[in-house]
């Protein structure tokens, strides 16, 4: 059985994207953050993302640019097999991705029954909020990047029950980010 991880980087006022859309302020690198970052990437699994994650993503990773400032996280994104949930995406073309297009908690339930190292959602807030809902995911990591955005789109705007979480662990990096790991509450 596979467990399903939840990866996404806020503000420390708790926005993944700014008012227009940005996330650029959060990729503050380090050789820390970068060496932490990496790691997660060479480890395998599967990635899960959303229409407007993946359309960002794809738009790097495949990429020379990528390959040459970055190319160990470069290597593992491209490599590494990937879902792409959306309802209005006509094709995925970034190598080793599946498309899906309904019940996502349904497909998500059969994968995790599955072996496999593991699937990783990366950002993607309606898809972390709708497998929450659904108590299928297993680590939540947030990681808190010291700015204030003042407004912008959480992760979880569209969460319609409370969620209870119990903390695991946390990690600070030396480029002011803090990663808090939780688990789901008992």
């Amino acid at each position: 059985m596979q467990s399903l991880t939840a990866f996404v980087t806020t503000s420390l006022d708790g926005y993944f994207a700014d008012a227009s859309g940005d996330m650029g302020w959060a990729h503050k690198s380090d050789p820390e953050w970068t060496g932490f970052v990496s790691e997660n990437a060479s480890q395998g699994g599967t990635l899960l993302l959303g229409r407007v994650t993946y359309e960002l993503m794809i738009r790097y990773w495949p990429t020379p640019m990528a390959k040459q400032q970055n190319p160990v996280v470069a290597d593992g994104m491209n490599s590494a097999s990937k879902i792409v949930f959306s309802r209005t995406l006509k094709e995925a073309t970034w190598q080793n991705t599946t498309l899906l297009k309904s019940d996502l908690p349904g497909e998500i339930h059969k994968l995790k029954q599955q072996a496999g190292k593991g699937i990783c959602i990366l950002g993607s807030g309606t898809i972390i909020t709708q497998l929450a809902e659904a108590r299928l995911i297993d680590e939540l990591q947030v990681v808190i990047s010291p700015i204030v955005l003042g407004k912008g789109k959480t992760p979880f705007e569209t969460l319609k029950q409370r969620l209870p979480l119990k903390l695991l662990k946390t990690r600070a990096f030396t480029n002011g980010n803090v990663i808090h790991y939780y688990g789901a509450a008992v």
